[in-house]
């Protein structure tokens, strides 16, 4: 069996199983007890949830994660887009590892999902895009805490237009088995103020679906953002925003900050 291993334990997130556990479900919790979800609010469908440390952007990813307590044992699939840091690709990358591991264990990868999106012409195996990198990673323990059992399907995203990120989510978009996680930190590098009114203005374009929205500054992961949006747009799914800090709010100076935003489609 070909699994891919940790690239980012003990550096983006604890490495000792125990420790991991314990901060996952802190987040998990006190986002659980900051602000329970209103109404009868319908089952999340697809997130965008961040990806640095979880010094700096774990609470934001809790209180996105968090939203998922209540389909725990509804979700089998998890269909997983991040962009891919440090590997120049086109189109999206795929992997032929048969279950990415953390330190909580192995999540299986369900590869007659993967095989499926292998024949889109933007949709490669790539194990270089997956190997270091930590846009996918870093959700895998919160997705392990959130849920019961799932199966993965991993996509390294590069240069691709919304279009071609929208044709593959509608090849998995499934039922209520499958939710759509986009990994994305939103801001990078400006000061404290400069990056909340950056952040105000993505959010706008995000509860807006509007992809256009999205510019360079917007967020790390705009690529499979522009293409969630598209697909939420076509599916009629209305957006809530669970949360929106920076690294200035939670663990970091306020000279220059990285924007966290947690949004819930459904």
């Amino acid at each position: 069996m070909q699994v891919r291993s940790p690239a980012v334990a003990g550096f983006f997130y604890p490495s000792d199983p125990a420790e991991l556990e314990a901060a996952v479900r802190g987040h998990l919790e006190a986002a659980s007890a900051r602000a329970a979800p209103s109404g009868a609010a319908s089952a999340p469908k697809a997130l965008i949830a961040p990806h640095a440390g979880y010094v700096y952007s774990g609470p934001v990813a809790g209180s996105v994660y968090a939203r998922l307590a209540g389909v725990r044992t509804q979700i089998e699939r998890v269909v997983l887009l991040g962009p891919s840091h440090r590997v120049p690709l086109r189109g999206l990358a795929a992997s032929a590892a048969d279950a990415f591991v953390t330190p909580l264990g192995e999540v299986p990868v369900d590869r007659e999902a993967v095989e499926r999106v292998l024949q889109l012409p933007q949709v490669e195996l790539l194990e270089a895009a997956h190997e270091a990198e930590h846009s996918l990673e870093v959700q895998l323990p919160f997705l392990q805490r959130a849920l019961a059992r799932f199966a993965l399907v991993p996509l390294a995203v590069g240069d691709a237009t919304p279009e071609e990120v929208d044709e593959v989510l509608e090849a998995l978009w499934g039922g209520p088995e499958t939710l759509i996680v986009v990994s994305s930190d939103l801001s990078h590098y400006f000061d404290y103020e400069t990056a909340r009114k950056l952040d105000a203005r993505t959010t706008r374009a995000i509860e807006a679906l509007d992809p256009a929205g999205l510019g360079p500054e917007s967020a790390c992961g705009r690529v499979p953002a522009r293409g969630l949006l598209l697909a939420a747009r076509r599916h009629r799914l209305s957006v809530e925003t669970v949360d929106l800090r920076n690294s200035g709010d939670t663990a970091g100076p306020r000279d220059q900050v990285v924007g966290y935003g947690g949004y819930v489609f459904a």
